[in-house]
């Protein structure tokens, strides 16, 4: 029986210049954002007050900019880093150019800006990734550079699509 396991794609197969959409969305809760506030110890009023939040320019409850990173990032792992990365080495540039409120539903895509060899490691790659996040409205509203270690295809392993 033939047996396919998901998996992100290899240094190898990875194309700067390419925007990689990636689905499905996820829409952000009340309990989402107030779980996430007071698990990383961030009781900014901003994220948990309503009646404090209701005052400021935005009229209400913004989601906090770290959970919407990480929502940005993790909905670009099943389909580029998944069982093909080592290590996030760092990030870059990051900007939240617009407010995520609760009930939004972002999307996210990336693009490879560059790659190169690893200078230490030759099973390995360097990748800059610039990761998008845009709402319902396409409205961007998270943007991020990293750089990760990704393997290459492994040798002997026949994967003839990943080595082009």
């Amino acid at each position: 029986m033939t047996r396919i396991q998901q998996r992100g794609l290899y240094f190898e197969e990875l194309q700067t210049g390419v925007v990689y959409a990636h689905s499905p969305g996820r829409t952000v809760g009340e309990a989402d954002n107030t779980l996430f506030s007071t698990l990383t110890m961030n009781p900014q009023s901003l994220h948990l007050d309503a009646a404090a939040s209701a005052s400021t320019e935005f009229g209400e409850r913004l989601v906090n900019s770290l959970m919407t990173m990480s929502i940005m990032v993790g909905l670009s792992v099943a389909q580029l880093t998944q069982a093909t990365t080592v290590a996030n080495l760092g990030f870059g540039e990051i900007a939240f150019p617009a407010p995520v409120l609760i009930g939004d539903t972002l999307y996210a895509e990336t693009e490879v800006l560059s790659k190169r060899d690893s200078r230490s490691r030759p099973d390995n790659g360097v990748v800059v990734f610039q990761h998008r996040a845009l709402n319902q409205k396409g409205v961007l509203v998270a943007r991020a550079d990293r750089t990760a270690l990704m393997l290459r295809v492994p040798a002997g392993s026949g994967d003839s699509a990943a080595a082009g």
